[in-house]
Order: C-alpha cells, then sequence, then structure tokens
C-alpha cells in the first residue's frame, strides 16, 4: 500500500495531523499532492502542551513538517479493497502488450533460432 494511495482514498475523511513541533490538527482532509501537502477544512488545531485550542475553517500542512498521520481503519479497509480491485483488472489485461506471443510467426527469429528458413 503506497502513502498517496492511502491519502488519494482518505479524501472527505476526518484525520489527526500531527506535526514535528508537536501541534495537532484535526480536520476533515480535502485534498493532497505528491509532496504529501495537505488541505484540512473543520479543523481543530492544538497545541503541543494541549492548553491552547484553534478552531479554524480551512488549513494548509506543508508535506515534511508532518510527524505522522492517524486514518480511520475503513479507510486502510478501502485502499486494500481498491488495490485488489486493480489487481484484478490487470491480470485480466496481461499479454495484450507489446512483447507478447504472436500466433502464426513464421521465419526470421531474432538470433537464427526455429523457423528461420535457412
Amino acid at each position: 500500500m503506497l502513502p498517496l494511495s492511502l491519502l488519494k482514498t482518505a479524501e472527505n475523511h476526518p484525520m489527526l495531523v500531527e506535526m514535528k513541533n508537536g501541534d495537532t490538527y484535526n480536520g476533515r482532509l480535502v485534498s493532497c499532492n505528491m509532496f504529501m501537502n495537505i488541505c484540512l477544512r473543520d479543523v481543530i488545531c492544538t497545541s503541543k502542551d494541549g492548553d491552547r485550542f484553534w478552531k479554524l475553517p480551512e488549513c494548509y500542512i506543508r508535506g515534511n513538517s508532518i510527524k505522522y498521520l492517524r486514518i480511520p481503519d475503513e479507510i486502510i479497509d478501502l485502499v486494500s479493497e481498491e488495490e485488489q480491485r486493480d489487481r484484478k483488472a490487470a491480470f485480466r489485461g496481461a499479454g495484450g502488450g507489446r512483447g507478447g506471443r504472436t500466433a502464426g510467426r513464421i521465419g526470421g527469429g531474432r538470433y537464427g533460432d526455429n523457423n528461420s528458413g535457412g
């Protein structure tokens, strides 16, 4: 399971973000990008000591300042289901691309192997 696919699946779900400085942000994930920068909505920010709280309508958090993310277990289950579905779809489509076996191929093998006519 890749972290970015986990975050994409977690969009519109609640999560907790702890920062490297100790502050925590509880909110609903709006979006994320490939650098794990995230945007939260309806956020409650708690100070490192836990003695101060702020309510924010929206918040942008830079990915390299995040210590960890807490995501509901149901999201992890959803990601697992999506990965299984993707694997099955990829397996069904296997063999149709370049480099596959070609039925009825005659003559001129790459290194003069079978059916090279000479």
